[in-house]
């Protein structure tokens, strides 16, 4: 069998027609970024890389592939005996590593030499992220964007989700951002993925979308917690997004925000701390006084305080300055955040799309 090497352009449409995509690079390489579904099957790992490419430096080039090429060997015969074993003659791996070079041509070998149709990507992981980076910057003008707008804890971010469970294309920026937008928006115990990372998440979920049928999403600021959104799809939705402004009265707003962040009720010194982020712009004694309210129990207080003092005099002037269609936004009011309210709001935005 022959090897076929395929161009970024023309393999990235058609990732789901392969048997397994497998990325040759680091495990830390890896966890920065990888094509969507790959698996990991380092060739060497983190540490021997070190060592391979310390050996480079000190002695020599030749000194470093004796070593490197047994360090590759045993990898891949660990890989092989693990993971190819069961499968048959008509698995399909695509393979690819950073540059297409070395590390995907020796894996590939391997698997071409077994019988099985092998595909490398030329230029690899590299080539893909240039990909990424020009679809980003063009597959915004496609779709017909439908922005949820609305103050904080009105309900946007629970809406996207039932319009998803009926069917709608929706595009969550903060689920694939791993944040909600604002100091207290980083769940607990999350991490953001890298910029590379979420490039890719945004990427995957365009290229799934149909551009006849409109896309949901929240309004959003250019950057989500320390991820910048890419620049083509803010503009577009600025620009060109047809807005729905999402009302919710303040009481409800507040119960929402409740059940949303009762990690922050749960642990008041969290909270304090992530408030301390507002001194710049409210305060210190402002500040201080949340964080005492805060520990005293008295969350409610508190985020109701922000909420008419902090986030909506801001959020709603950020979102006349930003976004056109806003003036001749559709006016969406939820009685609450609960699930009927909800189903009830998506069902009727679907129905009057037509």
């Amino acid at each position: 069998m022959s090897l076929q090497r395929v161009a970024a352009p023309d393999v990235m449409p058609a990732l789901e027609s392969y048997s397994a995509i497998i990325d040759v690079r680091s495990p830390s390489e890896f966890a920065e970024d990888h094509l969507p579904g790959a698996i990991n099957w380092p060739v060497l790992d983190d540490e021997e890389r070190r060592i391979v490419g310390t050996l480079y430096k000190q002695v020599s080039a030749f000194e470093a592939r004796k070593r490197g090429a047994a360090l590759v060997a045993r990898r891949i015969a660990d890989h092989i005996d693990r993971w190819v074993a069961p499968v048959d003659k008509h698995w399909r791996p695509l393979v690819y590593c950073w540059r297409g070079g070395d590390r995907s041509g020796t894996m590939s070998w391997f698997l071409d030499r077994i019988g099985l149709r092998t595909s490398v990507i030329d230029g690899g992981y590299k080539a893909y992220r240039n990909q990424v980076r020009e679809d980003l910057d063009t597959w915004p003008a496609r779709f017909q964007w439908r922005v949820l707008c609305g103050k904080t804890g009105s309900g946007k971010t629970r809406l996207l989700h039932a319009l998803a469970r009926q069917g709608a294309q929706v595009l969550d920026l903060e689920g694939l951002a791993v944040h909600r937008g604002s100091v207290l928006g980083l769940p607990p115990g999350e991490t953001q993925p890298s910029q590379k990372m979420l490039d890719s998440r945004i990427w995957q979920a365009l290229r799934r979308f149909d551009p006849t049928r409109p896309v949901y999403v929240e309004s959003e600021s250019k950057k989500l917690g320390q991820r910048w959104l890419p620049e083509e799809l803010i503009a577009r939705m600025r620009a060109d997004g047809r807005c729905v402004l999402v009302e919710m009265s303040d009481e409800a707003r507040l119960q929402l925000l409740l059940e949303d962040y009762d990690h922050l009720h749960r642990d008041p010194e969290n909270f304090c701390r992530l408030l301390g982020a507002l001194v710049e712009l409210r305060g210190r004694e402002r500040v201080q006084q949340w964080q005492a309210q805060s520990r005293a129990g008295q969350t409610a207080a508190v985020f109701m305080d922000l909420m008419l003092q902090h986030y909506d005099p801001g959020y709603m002037s950020s979102l006349a300055q930003h976004f056109v269609g806003l003036a001749a936004a559709r006016r969406l009011v939820l009685a609450d955040g609960g699930e009927a309210s909800l189903s009830d709001a998506a069902r009727q935005l679907i129905a009057d799309e037509g």
